[in-house]
């Protein structure tokens, strides 16, 4: 199934940049929704900014809930050292109402961003050299990226006061697979510029170089301060890792917001479907 197919599957469309569109715009897109019984048309750049404004919103909430009103609890460490800021995975999941917050918001931006991953193959398939190599990549490429948001539903729903082994399990499968799949994403693109069709491409990825580059930094910073907390449990360690934690998720968050300019120009239809003989 090529490119074109995919997309018409899935009622996405792509159009032109704007300065190319005539001035009949208006009356062409009008008698093309009266023809087609058009139902809904949603432009993708907003899809995608919405499907990442949701958990942006949740987090910030969560983490101002947390220290506001549950300041001792969120910051108790093992050892009882000074702490002044909550993990993440206490944020969202030991207190009410963070919990309900997180999970709805998880919930509501998932099917995005599964319909994004589909869309993504398109996009790969377009960009690549059609060898076996990159067809294996690509197929990796499309496995993190759907693990990584199944494993994100699955350490959501299920707290660490819940069931400690499974969200450690889900959380563990998130950061390996967001890790590979961002490094893989910019390595696929590395040496395929050139087959990008617009200028908005090319700042997609060089926002997500730059993302994941700084995700992986923290990352790497973050098992540092963890380790020492876990070993020494010094004071303030465990603040500097709930810290890098931050910054871990919110690049991950920027990164996927790349969509916005991958995508810019696609628009999600739902349409009536109207047979071409009445009757069947």
């Amino acid at each position: 199934m090529g490119d074109t197919d995919t997309e018409k599957l899935l009622g996405v469309e792509k159009h032109p940049p704007l300065t190319k569109v005539s001035s009949l715009k208006k009356n062409v897109t009008s008698q093309q929704s009266n023809r087609s019984g058009l139902v809904v048309r949603l432009a993708m750049r907003r899809v995608a900014m919405a499907t990442v404004s949701l958990p942006l919103g949740a987090f910030i909430i969560c983490i101002f809930c947390s220290v506001r009103y549950n300041f001792d609890r969120a910051t108790a460490t093992h050892c009882g050292v000074t702490n002044y800021l909550p993990s993440i995975s206490s944020a969202i999941g030991e207190f009410v109402p963070q919990r309900y917050i997180w999970r709805t918001a998880i919930a509501l931006h998932s099917a995005p961003r599964f319909l994004v991953a589909v869309l993504y193959v398109a996009f790969m398939n377009r960009i690549l050299p059609r060898n076996p190599a990159y067809q294996v990549l690509q197929k990796v490429y499309t496995f993190l990226n759907v693990v990584e948001v199944a494993a994100l539903i699955g350490l959501s729903f299920v707290s660490s006061i819940e069931n400690y082994t499974v969200h450690k399990c889900c959380f563990i499968m998130f950061m390996v697979c967001s890790e590979l799949y961002m490094l893989l994403t910019c390595l696929l693109l590395k040496d395929n510029t050139r087959q990008f069709v617009s200028l908005l491409e090319h700042r997609a990825y060089s926002i997500k170089k730059q993302l994941m580059m700084a995700n992986m930094f923290c990352f790497v910073v973050a098992l540092y301060f963890f380790y020492r907390h876990n070993t020494y449990c010094e004071p303030g360690m465990y603040t500097a890792f709930a810290f890098m934690e931050y910054l871990i998720v919110l690049t991950n968050m920027g990164f996927h917001m790349a969509a916005y300019y991958d995508f810019y120009h696609y628009q999600l239809t739902v349409a009536e479907f109207k047979p071409a003989f009445p009757g069947t």
